[in-house]
């Protein structure tokens, strides 16, 4: 007499499958349509507008490039940062590109590349209103207000460093940025390498009164949850262009220098 598996033994093996097929659809799809959607939010020099209205930056440059090695072309969704999660797993776009630093939370959210890049947290501040502070423990006081973006590994690093503060929550870098150079606020929490443009280009109001990241971390790429096959694709890319440095000497460009400063909209 023939044996019958049980059907329960089976579903393992077939959810696998199904979740196989459903990664390798996204990427199929992706060159199908010769588009992939990348999902961005305005953080300077990740991506920032030109005077003539277009998205410049380094993830914008990275973007591009990594449609052009896979042959297709790159469509730009711009969102708020509190919303490009939301956008990855509703599948609205394919890639998040928006510089996005690892964190155990994000995980259950999101799946992420290889890492793209060292990051960290640092602290800009209003050179005038803190000029008779000397302690970072000092900072952490009702009195002070701290800006900071919404949903960002500065938030949450706001909440354990300065728990006694005001912090005060915007939905994008400008205008945090922003509330500092004018006075609104003590200072911005946000990654080193905003904080440090921030007082570069306001050196008159802005000071950077820590040199090394409060919190040190690592960016990476992000895609939905399953899709093991784009994610297999761009594994292969960072270590790619990692190796050949195009990605070393693109960011070089955007985060070492200022020379494309004037191109970008006021």
């Amino acid at each position: 007499m023939a044996l019958r598996t049980p059907i329960f033994r089976l579903l393992p093996l077939l959810l696998l499958s199904i979740s196989t097929l459903a990664g390798a659809d996204v990427l199929d799809d992706i060159l199908e349509r010769g588009s992939i959607r990348f999902g961005v939010a305005e953080f300077v020099p990740w991506t920032m507008k030109s005077k003539s209205g277009e998205l410049i930056g380094f993830e914008i440059d990275m973007a591009r490039k990594i449609a052009k090695d896979m042959g297709v072309k790159p469509e730009f969704r711009l969102y708020p940062w509190d919303e490009v999660i939301a956008a990855v797993q509703s599948g609205e776009i394919d890639i998040l590109t928006g510089g996005m630093s690892i964190t155990p939370a994000r995980a259950l959210q999101v799946n992420f590349s290889r890492s793209t890049a060292d990051s960290g947290v640092s602290l800009a501040t209003n050179t005038s209103m803190t000029q008779n502070i000397k302690t970072l423990e000092e900072l952490n006081s009702p009195d002070i207000t701290i800006a900071v973006v919404n949903d960002t590994l500065a938030h949450s690093v706001t909440q354990t460093l300065f728990d006694r503060a005001t912090i005060k929550v915007f939905t994008n870098a400008v205008q945090a940025g922003k509330a500092c150079v004018e006075g609104k606020a003590h200072a911005y929490l946000a990654s080193l390498t905003q904080a440090r443009f921030l007082a570069l280009n306001n050196s008159d109001k802005i000071d950077l009164p820590v040199k090394k990241p409060l919190l040190a971390s690592k960016e990476a790429l992000a895609v939905r949850k399953g899709e093991q096959e784009l994610l297999n694709y761009l594994d292969a890319w960072v270590t790619a262009r990692q190796a050949d440095r195009w990605i070393a000497t693109t960011r070089d460009y955007w985060f070492s220098t200022l020379d494309w400063a004037e191109d970008v909209a006021k």
